[in-house]
């Protein structure tokens, strides 16, 4: 004779299920709208943007200062620029030249 199934079997069975159910259901929440899932691609697209562009610059400033260090190496330094940073951070000029001083309109 059969018996039906005893009440804590059938309950085992559909906790089990539910419990696969919300499990899958979370990691599928987790791929729409967790922190690498579909919803953040373009926020992250975004990210990468910005921070090539500030790579780019970083570059350019850095091709800029290898530059001047070159151009202002002791041995060899460029005339030009140093007459530049002479004139501009001990403010001295030829005797043939005039100063004016203007002052920023407040």
């Amino acid at each position: 004779m059969n018996s039906p199934a005893p009440k804590r079997a059938i309950f085992r069975e559909k906790l089990s299920r539910y419990g696969a159910l919300a499990w899958l259901l979370g990691l599928g929440g987790l791929a729409l709208a967790g922190p690498y899932g579909l919803l953040s691609w373009s926020e992250n697209r975004a990210m990468l943007e910005q921070r090539e562009q500030r790579i780019a610059a970083l570059v350019a400033q850095r091709d800029e200062l290898k530059n001047r260090v070159v151009r202002l190496d002791p041995d060899h330094a460029d005339p030009d620029l140093a007459t530049e940073l002479i004139r501009r951070d001990l403010n001295v000029a030829h005797p043939d030249e005039y100063v004016l001083d203007l002052k920023p309109r407040p």
